[in-house]
């Protein structure tokens, strides 16, 4: 159903109409389908490149062949008798073959064996035995990763936390959630629901996402700009190092100064320096009110005035600040359908604000649109009336990437820069890759200076991925952004560390990686520098 189908007409200021579906109530939720699927489903197995233009591959995508196979040992027929004796084993194809390959089908691996296993000391068992025979591993979450990081590169051990799904314990008065690495951010945002809370990320993946990959990527979305990073959410955490040892700083405790804070080495690593078993997270308070405005803008400089003024008018309520070009907008209505509840506009945002009293936020966003219509830098907008709704209009936001997957060999880019070199990126890139590319487009949360710039070929090409990069790279490095915002490094970005991090930024890395895997048999190939 067209979103434009449920508008109402409205009169916001001066006279000014525009389509308003007034405003959500009594702290509704979204509720999101999500197109990503966990590979043992058979669904939603999207390619970035559509399946008929995607060659067999024996290891990653040609552009990373470079990566040369370190000096690990094989799995042998007693490493696989071990294994059946502590843990499930996936052996076979096709299932294998399901957990060796991304969701998109950029990244593929030849593994020969899927571990799943159920508990910590399962965990331990498995992996002080990989690391005792030398085997590297690869973890694996939810596999909805978009740089490699969850899959093999070459024959690597698979370690699925898939079975790891069971929730601890929620306290009702600190309201902090205990629960395993395997559980998937959907199903614990809906048990948090049932208590009165919710979860403090929210990402486009989240029907598949696990809370343990969420935390080893240190998983952003769109709630970042209200409630910040996992770096301040989680109280604690289970991790099993590459040895074997459980690391138990299940810490439920949001004051813990006695020495160093040694959960935090480990949000954000990528699974590079441990696996993470269990996690506690501090949950806010669901609100009791939701609204989500919808925003047009002629230029890219009345986005920054927007994003300035709901900042200070919205202060305290503001959750979320989305944006998107009109190309992004444009192939998403192409592909699946979903049109902009406003007329066409170069820009789009999405505000959504986050309260405890409806009228309160009623007024204080009815001011703010005010007053950017009076100003002049929004130029139409709606104010989405229920639950149903808002979902129309997320559904925009979020079917971005399925749209692209849809139109031909994506090259996406996860990027951090400062606002005013924000849109330029993608205008610089557009003229940079011209014919050689059928749509360049930016999207992302504007409201944490984090660029979604995705550039669309008709197939693979050499020639359009030399335009892009190191360019891309280069030109976020100069103005200090971020090569990786939130995605992570992976395959895709770890010998492009360089870009953000100083020689003795990564040095120190290295020492940190070689205390707690110092064989590195835990995600080789990925995040830090290749050897």
């Amino acid at each position: 159903m067209a979103a434009a189908a449920v508008m109402r007409t409205a009169t916001w200021v001066s006279g000014r109409a525009c389509r308003a579906m007034a405003r959500g109530r009594g702290g509704g939720q979204r509720q999101v389908s999500s197109t990503v699927a966990h590979p043992s489903d058979g669904v939603a197995r999207r390619s970035l490149c559509s399946p008929s233009r995607v060659s067999p591959l024996t290891h990653t995508q040609p552009a990373y062949q470079h990566i040369k196979r370190e000096d690990y040992a094989e799995v042998t027929q007693d490493d696989i008798k071990f294994f059946e004796s502590h843990v499930s084993v996936i052996t076979e194809n096709p299932e294998l073959m399901q957990y060796c390959e991304d969701w998109l089908r950029q990244y593929r691996g030849v593994g020969s064996v899927v571990l799943r296993p159920k508990t910590v000391e399962e965990c331990s068992a498995i992996l002080k035995h990989c690391n005792d025979r030398g085997l590297a591993v690869t973890l694996q979450g939810g596999n909805t990763g978009l740089v490699g990081g969850s899959v093999p590169v070459f024959d690597e051990v698979i370690i699925s936390t898939a079975l790891m799904n069971k929730v601890i314990s929620l306290d009702p008065v600190t309201n902090v959630l205990m629960c395993e690495a395997g559980c998937i951010l959907q199903a614990l945002d809906e048990y948090a629901s049932g208590h009165n809370c919710i979860m403090p990320l929210d990402l486009g993946a989240k029907g598949s996402c696990q809370i343990g990959g969420n935390v080893s990527t240190n998983a952003g979305g769109l709630r970042f700009l209200r409630y910040g990073s996992l770096h301040a959410t989680v109280l604690g955490l289970e991790v099993v190092l590459a040895d074997g040892t459980v690391l138990d700083m299940m810490s439920s405790l949001p004051k813990n100064n006695t020495g160093y804070d040694l959960k935090q080495i480990f949000i954000g690593a990528e699974g590079t320096l441990g696996l993470v078993t269990k996690v506690a997270i501090k949950l806010p308070v669901k609100p009791q009110a939701v609204n989500l405005a919808f925003l047009g803008c002629n230029s890219f400089e009345d986005v920054l005035k927007t994003v300035s003024s709901a900042k200070l008018g919205l202060a305290e309520v503001l959750s979320a600040f989305e944006f998107l070009d009109q190309e992004s907008a444009a192939i998403t209505l192409e592909k699946l359908g979903i049109r902009t509840p406003i007329a066409e506009y170069p820009f789009y945002t999405l505000i959504e604000t986050h309260g405890s009293v409806d009228t309160h936020d009623h007024e204080k966003l009815h001011t703010f649109l005010e007053e950017a219509m009076a100003a002049g830098y929004v130029a139409d907008g709606i104010v989405a009336q229920d639950t149903a709704q808002m979902n129309q209009v997320w559904a925009l936001r979020e079917g971005i990437t399925e749209s692209l997957t849809k139109s031909g060999c994506v090259y996406k880019y996860d990027v951090s820069l400062p606002l005013q070199d924000f849109y330029d990126l993608v205008e610089t890139m557009r003229e940079r890759v011209g014919d050689l590319a059928v749509l360049c487009c930016g999207y992302g949360h504007l409201g944490d200076g984090n660029l979604h710039l995705n550039i669309v070929g008709e197939t693979a090409s050499d020639e359009l991925r030399n335009a892009i990069e190191p360019f891309v790279y280069e030109y976020v490095g100069e103005r200090r952004g971020s090569i990786s915002a939130e995605h992570g490094l992976g395959v895709m970005k770890a010998n492009k560390i360089h870009y953000s991090r100083t020689p003795k930024e990564i040095q120190v890395m290295k020492s940190i990686k070689d205390v707690f895997d110092p064989k590195g048999t835990l995600q080789p190939y990925k995040t830090l520098p290749n050897k």
